[in-house]
């Protein structure tokens, strides 16, 4: 297990208002493409509460106090495969809430912490603490293994294994519209082709200076037009102008339009460093934050 620093927190009355319920750049040529088997997610425990809006009563001293991070692992994969979860401020106390949750992906050469390194979980910490966000989960899956034999595997080992074993372990809220996935670099690409091969499994993409993968821009077409217009998920893209990617990016944001589909494509200075996304990162945050928002409202 990982600690988090303790800081102090800001917070009104109302904070926990949600409680309630609520690819960087190698290719993957020896990747098939075809999409990864939907496995059924696992039914809660319990019956989750509705989301709602309403101010409930909460444990005092868990209110000041940060969300808690930590480290697993599941071994029914070979590699086992390995992640970091937050969990937000009063997770333990509140023994009967459930939370949405999101899933960041890292980039190429870096492991599962580059997201918390990048500020994610303090950004989490500060929103929760704050009322500005409902609290939430995330996870952040490793992909250490890009370029050795086990690394094309990932996409089957994060669909098919962990988002069930999260589910099945942790007060997650199971429906695709609290449940996120987003990605920075070669994250993005994963996001790309996780995402829209299983649309029926998430609210928000998210891509972040996305790396689309060898071989699937054939099949980006075929994946949006296999989705429900009316079912589509919320999709954030950004790009920095001098992104090496920025042009492959610039063609799926095409495609997108052409096809009439509903996305954000937001383009900023910078290039595909951490010092961009890091620059960033309360915005992604947010964003993801307001898809949750959004599906609680009346």
């Amino acid at each position: 297990m990982r600690s988090m620093k303790t800081r102090q927190a800001i917070y009104p009355l109302i904070i926990l208002s949600f409680l309630a319920g609520l690819f960087a750049c190698s290719s993957l040529n020896q990747v098939n493409p075809t999409p990864s088997p939907i496995p059924s997610t696992p039914a809660p425990s319990s019956t989750p509460a509705p989301p709602t809006l309403t101010p409930t009563s909460t444990p005092s001293d868990c209110l000041t106090k940060p969300g808690k991070l930590e480290q697993g692992k599941i071994d029914v994969t070979n590699p086992a495969q390995e992640y970091l979860i937050y969990l937000p401020p009063c997770y333990d106390e509140l023994t009967d809430s459930r939370y949405p949750v999101l899933y960041l992906l890292h980039g190429q050469t870096y492991i599962d912490d580059q997201w918390i390194r990048l500020g994610a979980v303090d950004i989490a910490d500060k929103l929760i603490l704050s009322g500005e966000a409902p609290p939430f989960i995330i996870v952040f899956p490793d992909d250490r293994y890009w370029n050795l034999p086990p690394g094309p595997g990932f996409g089957v080992r994060l669909i098919t294994y962990l988002i069930p074993y999260i589910d099945q372990n942790y007060r997650t809220l199971t429906d695709r519209k609290y449940r996120a996935l987003g990605g920075l670099s070669r994250g993005g690409g994963w996001t790309i082709r996780l995402g829209f091969e299983n649309w029926q499994m998430f609210g928000s993409l998210g891509l972040h200076s996305p790396v689309v993968f060898a071989n699937d821009g054939q099949y980006l077409e075929r994946w949006l037009n296999a989705i429900p217009k009316e079912s589509f998920p919320r999709l954030w893209i950004d790009i920095g102008d001098a992104d090496a990617e920025l042009s492959v990016t610039r063609n799926l944001e095409y495609i997108l339009t052409q096809l009439s589909l509903p996305h954000e494509f937001h383009f900023y200075q910078g290039a595909h460093t951490e010092q961009y996304w890091s620059a960033h990162v309360e915005e992604y945050i947010k964003w993801y934050v307001e898809g949750w928002k959004e599906s609680a409202a009346p």
